[in-house]
């Protein structure tokens, strides 16, 4: 994972190959696959680049297809499927060493006046200020030293306001932090889109397993996100505090099952996300 916002941002910058071919570069990173929310970001970035200014995405539906490796760069090819007159339509595919690995359908929109309406700020979060860092809370909840999470994160600042449980209570499989890029960004929304795309990969499968007794990332657990959805419905910058609200009201079958609600700080909700993924406990 990027380490800076510098690199954040040059993760979304591609490099074109061919009309509608992409190269996405990796971060330097330990981990021994891609994060899920980059390739996010950077096929949204990749659809972007075939759509014209004045439309923005309202949505996107994805299917991680297998592990990415952060050693190989990852080709984008965006399939231009509809334009209308107020809607664009783009079918992307990640592929890596000849096959893929990822495939998104992303829709965009030209903004427009109508019926309006949205769940408000939820009530009596405290404050950032007040809250821990993530890096510090998955330094004590998991195998890895908080020192990984400050590296592999350098590019977020994330803190909790629902810390992860030191045990399985039984209740409900809940959780919010703050989330926001760590310095400044473009103003430009299409960015900020691809930022809050590459958030909503953070946490969200593992609040599948918080009311179980299993550490989502030991070695007892294979966990993989399998699908993911995102529907933005407001602006709202990345680089400004979001709380992220995130819920998961089903696990069964060794799948999981969570949903995300993405508010800027006091302000209606800004966009939407739901994610199933693989939360498989193995035998000792």
């Amino acid at each position: 994972m990027p380490r800076t916002t510098e690199e954040l941002l040059g993760l979304l910058d591609l490099e074109k190959l061919d009309t509608d071919l992409f190269r996405g570069p990796h971060p330097e990173t330990v981990l021994q696959r891609s994060f899920g929310g980059q390739v996010l970001a950077q096929g949204l970035s990749a659809a972007y680049r075939t759509v014209t200014p004045e439309r923005l995405a309202h949505s996107l539906n994805a299917y991680f297809l297998r592990p990415g490796s952060p050693v190989t760069p990852i080709l984008y090819v965006v399939e231009q499927t509809r334009d209308g007159r107020a809607f664009s339509q783009r079918r992307i595919v990640a592929r890596q060493n000849g096959k893929p690995i990822f495939s998104m359908v992303c829709s965009f929109h030209v903004p427009e006046g109508g019926l309006d309406h949205a769940e408000p700020f939820p009530a009596g979060v405290p404050r950032p200020d007040e809250c821990r860092p993530a890096a510090q809370v998955l330094g004590e909840r998991s195998a890895r030293r908080a020192a990984f999470w400050e590296a592999e994160w350098g590019a977020l600042d994330a803190r909790y306001v629902t810390e992860p449980p030191l045990e399985a209570t039984g209740g409900p499989s809940q959780m919010q932090l703050w989330i926001k890029a760590a310095s400044a960004l473009p103003d430009d929304p299409r960015i900020h889109q691809m930022v809050l795309a590459y958030f909503s990969d953070i946490t969200l499968l593992s609040v599948s397993t918080l009311s179980h007794e299993v550490e989502f990332m030991s070695s007892r657990m294979q966990a993989a996100s399998i699908d993911h959805a995102m529907w933005f419905h407001r602006h709202t910058r990345a680089d400004e505090w979001l709380l992220y609200d995130q819920s998961s009201p089903s696990a069964s079958g060794g799948l999981g099952f969570s949903q995300g609600r993405l508010f800027g700080d006091g302000g209606p909700i800004a966009a939407s996300c739901a994610q199933a993924g693989l939360i498989r406990v193995l035998d000792a």
